[in-house]
């Protein structure tokens, strides 16, 4: 549960080191929670939150630790502590399947709605969870424009000006003090962004792997990789495969 961890040790924002970034001109801020802000407008976007996963496995007879949506929660009010943005976006993979969202407990249902409260939430639908988000607040949408952005689940195989997307988990590797550390990061060329996966279990894929070809200028991608209270931003020709 290092994710857990890193938010509920979380330290003051002073010492918290972030990343800027562009993406078609809009200025976006890397957390190392895993969330992106977009200040201008006061925007909080997270992807792949993957409610209810370890229900998801216990419905199919494979018992996991019940903790996870809980754990993903607490990470995501420390994100909404951190910025506290009028909208709130969740890039689909929001549930691990179609019940989730319908069986989610009350307990959790009251957490979402008091991070909601006073805000705007636009929960995208997911091939997890195509049919969206059921009772809680806010709308759920297969794609949102806001703020000459593109916010959708899946990252296009055409035109991908202004596009941020997830379900791909992208991750990177570096060697920092004669070891390889992997971590999950925001991918951009300044074009379009990728984002890391927020739920607490769930796993990522190296940007060196062929679902990633095609979809960024390497010449010109960054990793913003996450660290505990810093992002380590690295150019995608000093990754290690």
């Amino acid at each position: 549960m290092y994710r857990l961890a890193q938010a509920l040790s979380a330290p003051a924002d002073s010492t918290v080191v972030s990343a800027r970034a562009i993406v078609h001109g809009v200025e976006a801020i890397c957390d190392p929670l895993g969330s992106l802000y977009l200040p201008e407008t006061r925007t909080l976007v997270v992807s792949d939150l993957h409610l209810e996963k370890g229900a998801a496995f216990a419905r199919r007879g494979m018992m996991l630790p019940p903790y996870d949506t809980l754990a993903t929660l607490r990470v995501l009010e420390a994100a909404i502590t951190r910025h506290d943005p009028k909208l709130v976006i969740s890039l689909g993979d929001n549930f691990h399947d179609r019940v989730g969202s319908v069986a989610l407990p009350e307990t959790f249902r009251h957490m979402i709605a008091a991070m909601a409260m006073g805000r705007e939430w636009i929960w995208i639908n997911g091939n997890h969870d195509p049919d969206g988000a059921c009772g809680l607040p806010g709308i759920s949408l297969d794609e949102f424009q806001h703020a000459g952005l593109i916010f959708r689940h899946e990252p296009s195989r055409g035109d991908a000006a202004g596009e941020i997307a997830g379900h791909l988990h992208p991750a990177a590797t570096v060697i920092r003090r004669e070891k390889s550390v992997r971590r999950a990061c925001f991918a951009t060329d300044g074009k379009r962004m990728l984002m890391p996966a927020f739920g607490v279990t769930t796993g990522g894929l190296d940007l060196r792997h062929r679902a990633m070809t095609g979809l960024f200028d390497r010449a010109r991608l960054v990793a913003h990789m996450l660290g505990r209270d810093r992002i380590y931003s690295v150019r995608f020709t000093n990754l290690i495969a």
